[in-house]
């Protein structure tokens, strides 16, 4: 799925129509799943937070009702249900807790796709268009690889920054690589 690092799951409903949806972590094709508000809890089915107990991973939660799932949808990602209430409290990937309205929707289970980045690129041409899809640089050249033109690391006999690599915060653009206005350098 371009823009996430999860799979897709195409889903078949009961009239024949088809729709896909984040696959989830350990499902098979000819698995049922459910968007019911009694569904199980089984990893795939879809359910209002105000139905999924405490302590479940969930995955594509719901920002607000009915907006198809804005948080914790990359591959191996997953929140969980942290307390009910009036609002119910989710916490996210990053560690954040959010309230959110009892009827936002999340899938149970943990999104499929995870440990993607465990497997080495190999090519650098691999890399080059991994990369370049996503708007990175590669190679990305060391300052002090560069000449003195290029970078204000560069030039010397041998690879060295030559002088102290803390900038003040007030230097111009251009100047500014190395440690901007560190409050410390060196090894804790």
């Amino acid at each position: 799925n371009p823009g996430t690092s999860s799979p897709l799951a195409v889903v078949e409903t009961s009239d024949g129509s088809r729709f896909t949806m984040l696959a989830p972590e350990g499902i098979a094709s000819g698995e049922t799943v459910r968007f019911t508000e009694r569904s199980i809890l089984k990893p795939g089915n879809v359910l209002p937070l105000s139905s999924i107990p405490e302590g479940t991973p969930v995955y594509n939660i719901e920002s607000n009702p009915g907006d198809g799932g804005k948080f914790a949808r990359s591959g191996g990602n997953h929140g969980s249900i942290v307390g009910h209430g009036k609002n119910v409290i989710v916490k996210l990937p990053s560690g954040a807790q959010k309230k959110l309205h009892p009827r936002c929707r999340a899938t149970i289970g943990v999104a499929a796709g995870g440990g993607r980045n465990e497997k080495p690129f190999l090519k650098a041409g691999k890399r080059h268009h991994a990369l370049r899809s996503r708007g990175g640089i590669y190679p990305r050249v060391r300052g002090v690889a560069m000449n003195p033109v290029d970078h204000p690391h560069g030039g010397g006999a041998h690879q060295h920054v030559g002088k102290s690599s803390t900038v003040s915060r007030n230097a111009p653009p251009g100047r500014k690589v190395g440690s901007i206005a560190a409050r410390r350098t060196g090894k804790k």
